[in-house]
């Protein structure tokens, strides 16, 4: 039987869409159906949760520039997708929904749920994504995936709704239809490249060889731009400091010595107290968001700036650059390298001194918390057991809160590549699990994808254990356990007299989740003593399949600096009295971050 599932999935395998990730209803089935014919050339990876297919499919999306594929069905399948489809909407992730609907025909008994699960998911998904189309006929089809495909990859990046009724999936179709293609340039990201003006270019390279301290921040928008050996280039010739934002970790190896980590609350202490000193910060694909800005504390009013963005919007948002370059990261870096050819960046020959006094001094700070022995665990010991294990091909995913903190600050990265995924976009908890289930779809036979959560964002996907167990993925998450939400913990500790809601167990509940994993067919470790972490890991990574390592660690470990010095400072004091709030007009982080 030829039906439209059949058309469109024959449309996303000549467009090299090799993985779709979501959970069928009836209203898709002929997409499934479509699929099944084509398992040499595009397979579809069943998810336990809609939330998670959009997860899966952002980290696809992430590793390979290609749309992430996502499929649910009407009703409850539709409405579980808006927080994959924001994470990707921030993110600047390419993303396709193709989502279920009702039969044309019944528009009037869409609402209140009068036709079984209806609702306007039109309106719905016009407020989660970069656009939403409904299909209003067969014809119409072809025309717009080649427009989903076109809007999704174009700067900037995001996911489109792809509504499509239940009377035209399962409708007949000519061949005629596949006349209609998507143009291989917009088959993944970048779309298409620009460059700014020459005159602007001049005006930038000018502010940097003025420069005595220029610093260089990376945003997302370096592994969007497939431009890190470029942006690599570039930072040996510049002479000066380079930091990255969570999603840019991996612009530039961080093993050069002018890198100084991440830039956020979150990240590398070093960064944060440089940047300070720079009196030039190049802004690359980065959108200067509220942690990377550290709360729009940065740039300075006497520092000057250059920001490099395809998106128009981008320059000016929340400071006036001194000199703005719109065009694409990989073209723009490429010019400015070009105009300072063989003469170096005139900076301060201290500069790099100075970059090389304050890293050392921080590491030294770092070692101690990585060659702990306490028990309950440190964090960054665990982090350096799992970078003794990556080779160059593996992957991390990182959950949100501490757990993106003690990856960026702990695990370096290597090479100048996306081999690090944090989800920014809109730093929920709940991605690592179903992330990974997409990278280990896309790294090469022999890769390893590592996990890195919370007990707390651990809970919220747990059972895409399954997804991983099914399908024997190469994956070993670890589950740093403090039996608490962490962040929110040290919030309250702090700021509200330890108000006790961040609690996850009690004596008589202690959940288990090596042990669950068991139960759901993988391997499962527990660990509570620093001695057992490596033994356990070398398991985990010469496991067959996927692991969960449990990790138990201290409930008030954090590598927020801040939250450090107010608990050193909390511990040196006695304690507030019942109903004592702090105020928190000092206060650099969201309580969100």
């Amino acid at each position: 039987m030829a039906h439209i599932g059949d058309l469109l999935a024959e449309m996303l395998a000549r467009s090299g869409i090799d993985y779709v990730f979501g959970m069928p209803g009836g209203q898709t089935t002929a997409l499934h159906d479509g699929i099944s014919r084509r398992t040499d050339r595009i397979r579809h990876i069943l998810m336990r949760d809609e939330r998670n297919a959009a997860y899966a499919a952002d980290a696809y999306a992430r590793l390979t520039g290609k749309p992430g594929i996502c499929d649910v069905t009407v009703g409850p399948g539709a409405n579980l997708l808006p927080a994959g489809f924001l994470e990707a909407q921030n993110a600047s992730i390419p993303m396709i929904g193709i989502i279920g609907e009702l039969p044309l025909d019944w528009l009037s008994l869409k609402e209140k749920g009068i036709a079984s699960q209806g609702f306007d998911q039109l309106s719905f998904f016009k407020t989660c994504s970069k656009e939403a189309f409904l299909v209003p006929s067969v014809a119409a089809l072809p025309e717009l995936l080649r427009t989903a495909f076109r809007i999704a990859t174009a700067p900037r990046p995001g996911p489109v709704a792809l509504i499509i009724p239940h009377d035209i999936f399962d409708a007949d179709w000519d061949e005629d239809l596949l006349k209609i293609t998507v143009d291989d340039r917009s088959a993944r990201i970048p779309y298409l490249r620009s460059v700014a003006p020459p005159s602007e270019i001049d005006a930038a390279i000018t502010l940097i060889k003025k420069a005595k301290r220029p610093a260089l921040v990376c945003g997302g928008g370096v592994h969007g731009a497939d431009a890190t050996a470029e942006v690599t280039a570039f930072a040996d010739r510049l002479g000066g400091l380079v930091v990255t934002s969570l999603s840019g970790k991996g612009s530039v190896p961080e093993t050069r010595a002018y890198a100084a980590g991440v830039l956020n609350p979150l990240g590398s202490l070093a960064a944060i107290e440089l940047i300070q000193e720079a009196d030039l910060i190049v802004w690359c694909g980065s959108k200067v968001s509220q942690n990377t800005g550290m709360n729009w504390t940065l740039p300075k009013p006497d520092q000057a700036t250059i920001t490099i963005d395809f998106d128009p919007l981008e320059h000016g948002r929340t400071f006036r650059p001194t000199v703005a370059l719109l065009g694409d990261v990989r073209e723009c870096v490429r010019a400015l390298d070009a105009g300072l050819g063989d003469s170096r960046a005139q900076a301060n020959p201290g500069w790099l001194a100075r970059i090389a006094e304050v890293k050392a001094r921080c590491e030294a700070e770092k070692a101690v918390e990585m060659a702990s022995d306490q028990v309950p665990i440190l964090p960054p010991r665990i982090m350096v057991e799992i970078a003794k294990r990556l080779q160059p091909e593996d992957v991390v995913v990182s959950d949100a809160s501490f757990s993106a903190g003690w990856i960026s600050g702990y695990i370096q990265a290597e090479q100048a590549k996306r081999q690090f995924l944090f989800a920014r976009g809109q730093g929920g908890l709940g991605y690592s699990v179903p992330g990974a289930i997409g990278a280990a779809t896309v790294v090469p036979k022999g890769a390893r994808v590592v996990t890195v959560a919370g007990d707390g964002a651990f809970s919220y996907t747990v059972g895409e254990l399954a997804t991983q167990a099914q399908y024997n993925q190469r994956i070993v998450n670890v589950v740093i356990n403090n039996g608490k939400l962490g962040w929110i913990q040290l919030w309250q500790e702090i700021f509200f007299n330890n108000v006790q809601s961040a609690t996850l167990e009690t004596q008589s509940m202690v959940p288990g989740y090596a042990a669950a994993a068991q139960a759901l067919g993988l391997k499962g470790i527990y660990v509570d003593k620093p001695d057992q972490i490596a033994a356990a890991l070398d398991e985990a990574f010469a496991h067959d399949g996927p692991s969960v390592v449990e990790v138990r660690i201290d409930d008030r470990a954090t590598p927020i600096h801040s939250f450090k010095r107010r608990m050193r400072e909390t511990d040196a004091k006695p304690r507030p009295r019942p109903g004592t709030v702090y105020k928190l007009r000092d206060w650099k982080v969201s309580p969100d971050l």
